[in-house]
């Protein structure tokens, strides 16, 4: 479910990221802010229990943001 819910804000980020450049920036940016939060309380876990709870939310922020970056890019790429 979780992972559903991430794929989804992905795709919407990339389209956003198409059609709206400039726009896609502060959502990209408040997405990612949380997954640091999830990220940040994750690695409180003692050891190695921390790196393995926080790995998911830090893998997560990395898609999101280079799904926003593909999306300004491919729109960078338009002959118009």
């Amino acid at each position: 479910m979780v992972i559903a819910g991430i794929i989804v804000l992905c795709v919407v980020l990339a389209v956003l990221a198409f059609l709206l450049p400039r726009l896609s920036r502060r959502p990209q940016s408040g997405a990612q802010r949380t997954m640091g939060v999830g990220s940040r309380a994750g690695s409180k876990a003692p050891g190695p229990l921390g790196r393995l709870f926080s790995k998911p939310f830090r893998s997560s922020s990395r898609a999101l943001g280079r799904s926003g970056s593909a999306g300004r890019r491919a729109r960078g790429r338009l002959p118009f």
